[in-house]
């Protein structure tokens, strides 16, 4: 590659990055994945352990189904179905999470157009009005 082209394709690069979608998007990836741990931290150690506890002290982790090998091997294929329904419980309340702040963020957002269309009729309501000249 010759110099220029590749200055012209760093800079290219560059401008691509720079864009506010991008940076967006790597934003919201580590905001995504720290609330992600927080959600797992409290569906696994707060909400998952009461729900266990409410039905005669169920261990979500524990619950699993054994199927031996048919075929003679000391192995088994083992489904763990309470780490499923902790996965779907997580995805449940990201889910609500999200909704909420969808819900919220589209509530501000109908009352700041409100806002400005309140505004500008206020201005346009203030607004002298044009004279209307007469010829004689």
């Amino acid at each position: 590659m010759s110099k220029s082209k590749e200055s012209g394709f760093v800079h290219e690069f560059k401008t691509f990055i720079n864009q506010g979608s991008v940076m967006d998007l790597a934003v919201g990836m580590v905001m995504g994945t720290a609330f992600s741990a927080i959600v797992n931290s409290l569906v696994n150690d707060i909400v998952m352990p009461a729900v266990g506890l409410l039905l005669g002290g169920v261990n979500f982790t524990d619950l699993k189904v054994v199927i031996p090998n048919f075929f003679g091997g000391n192995t088994a294929a083992i489904i763990r179905y309470g780490s499923f329904i902790q996965q779907v419980v997580n995805f449940l309340v990201i889910a609500l999470s999200i909704f909420l702040v969808i819900k919220f963020l589209n509530k501000m957002n109908a009352k700041a157009k409100e806002t400005a269309e309140k505004a500008a009729k206020i201005a346009k309501s203030k607004k002298p009005a044009a004279k209307k000249t007469t010829k004689k």
